[in-house]
C-alpha cells in the first residue's frame, strides 16, 4: 500500500496541520464534554448522597457469575445499602438470551451479601448504558439516582441517565489497571460519540415495553 505525499509547499504542510488538528479535536470533543459534565457528579461510596436508588449496570458474567468487574459494582451497591444511602438497588443488563441472564445473576450476588431480594428490582432490557438510563427513568420512575460503575464508564454513565431525566450522582468503584481496564478506557473514547448522539437525540431504547411498578413497590 503506497503512503500518500505529504505536501510539498509550507502552505500545503501548514493546511494539512491544521486539518489533522481540527479533526483531532472533533474527535476528542465527545469525550471532553463526558468529562465535563459528569465531573460536579463524582461520588465515592463514603460521600456519595442520599438516594431513592442505587443503579448497577451490568459488565458480563463468567460462567453465569458476576465478572470481577461487576462483583465490585455490586459490592459498593451493598455498601450504599448498607450506609442507608440508598434504599433499593435496580440492577440492568442483558438477557436477550435464554442461556444469558445478568440481572438475576447480579440480584443473587446483592442477596448473598445481605441486600433484601425485595429490595432488588431487575431490568432485563439493559442493552446498553443509553438503554438502561432510559429504562430506569421512563419504565421504574427513577427519577433520583446514585450510579455505579468502573471509573472509566461512570462518566458516560453519569452524562447518559442525566440526559434522560435522573438526577444523578455516580460512584466510581477503583479497578485493577489490567487488560480490561485498558480496554474499557480506549473503548469510552469511541463510545464517547455515540453517547452525545444519545443524549442530543434521545432515541427510545431497544426495547421500552409498559410501566413496571418494581422500583415503587421496593421503595415502599
Amino acid at each position: 500500500m503506497r503512503l500518500p505525499h505529504l505536501p510539498r509547499t509550507r502552505r500545503g504542510r501548514r493546511r494539512a496541520y491544521q486539518v489533522v488538528v481540527a479533526t483531532t479535536v472533533l474527535a476528542l470533543a465527545p469525550a471532553t464534554w463526558l468529562h465535563v459534565t459528569a465531573a460536579p457528579r463524582l461520588r465515592t461510596v463514603t460521600d456519595a448522597p442520599t438516594a431513592p436508588v442505587a443503579i448497577v449496570f451490568g459488565a458480563g458474567l463468567w460462567d453465569g457469575q458476576p465478572s470481577p468487574y461487576l462483583a465490585h459494582r455490586l459490592d459498593a451497591a451493598a455498601e450504599l445499602y448498607d450506609r442507608g444511602t440508598v434504599r433499593a438497588v435496580l440492577v440492568t443488563g442483558d438477557n436477550s438470551r435464554h442461556d444469558y441472564d445478568e440481572p438475576d445473576a447480579m440480584r443473587d450476588y446483592l442477596v448473598r451479601r445481605g441486600v433484601p431480594a425485595r429490595k432488588v428490582v431487575n431490568d432485563y432490557a439493559g442493552f446498553d448504558t443509553w438503554d438502561s438510563c432510559s429504562r430506569a427513568h421512563r419504565i421504574f420512575g427513577v427519577n433520583r439516582a446514585v450510579l455505579v460503575s468502573q471509573g472509566f464508564h461512570i462518566r458516560r454513565a453519569l452524562a447518559l441517565c442525566t440526559a434522560a431525566g435522573i438526577d444523578a450522582y455516580g460512584v466510581g468503584v477503583a479497578a485493577r489497571h489490567d487488560v480490561t481496564w485498558a480496554y474499557g478506557g480506549v473503548r469510552e473514547i469511541f463510545a464517547a460519540g455515540k453517547a452525545a448522539a444519545e443524549a442530543l437525540l434521545q432515541p427510545d431504547p431497544h426495547f421500552l415495553g409498559p410501566r413496571e411498578e418494581g422500583v415503587a413497590e421496593a421503595l415502599r
